[in-house]
């Protein structure tokens, strides 16, 4: 499969503005679940803006939802 970056980047909520793997999903997971994390397109814009890609971060964040 071939990788859709462009388009991938069109709704990358990604804060990072330099990050290498914007765009590059398979990356960007793989990165953040080596590092006990989610990527940014699992969290609401609020909780983007915290840098906190945490489980319990994520956790918080959907529970505020309901």
């Amino acid at each position: 499969m071939e990788c859709q970056r462009e388009e991938n980047l069109k709704g990358c909520p990604c804060g990072y503005p330099d990050c290498p793997r914007k765009g590059i999903c398979c990356e960007c997971i793989k990165y953040h679940l080596a590092h006990d994390e989610l990527p940014a397109c699992c969290f609401s814009k609020e909780a983007e803006k915290t840098f906190d890609r945490s489980f319990r971060m994520f956790i918080k964040d959907k529970r505020s939802k309901l």
